[in-house]
């Protein structure tokens, strides 16, 4: 019996090529008319085939959703760098294109970073959101994160509010 193959995995270097395409996809989606034109346009181009190439060689926590043999989302992830106590993991971004979006694949991708960052010891987690970013506050909150503390982030000339929301054991 042939079905659609669905898994979670380590991104290796042949997914550059996907991974720049859902990176691009993705953010111009969730953040056309939040983050500036001009700013975002800047932040989508710093990321391109070097910057994931360079990220995939050192070891970053990287894992990608792959659907039907094409990777459709990531999520990238490690210690916290901003050493809010007590939550010691990071889930630093987590993509689902938008065709593959609504269908459960970034919880997917969310659990199986959990469950990676609780292995190394991190079993609390914290997500930064940009506060305008409906979709994605709406996520977070349905996965059982709290708002813990916000932030504000310069895009050019504007700034724009962001939160943090943690999760505790996984």
């Amino acid at each position: 019996m042939d079905g659609i193959v669905i898994a979670v995995r380590p991104a290796l270097i042949t997914d550059v090529e996907e991974i720049v395409r859902v990176h691009d996809c993705a953010w111009r989606s969730a953040y056309r008319g939040i983050i500036p034109g001009r700013e975002l346009e800047r932040m989508v181009a710093r990321r391109g085939h070097k910057w994931w190439r360079s990220a995939i060689l050192r070891g970053s926590g990287l894992l990608v959703f792959e659907f039907a043999g094409e990777v459709a989302g990531y999520v990238s992830f490690g210690r916290n760098r901003t050493r809010t106590p007590p939550f010691t993991g990071e889930v630093f971004e987590l993509y689902v294109s938008p065709s593959h979006q609504g269908l459960g694949f970034g919880t997917l991708l969310f659990d199986a970073a959990r469950r990676k960052l609780a292995a190394h010891g991190h079993l609390s987690v914290l997500v930064w959101v940009l506060a305008d970013n409906a979709p994605a506050l709406d996520f977070y909150r349905a996965r059982g994160g709290h708002v813990i503390c916000e932030a504000r982030e310069s895009f050019g000339s504007e700034s724009l509010k962001r939160l943090a929301f943690g999760f505790c054991k996984p």
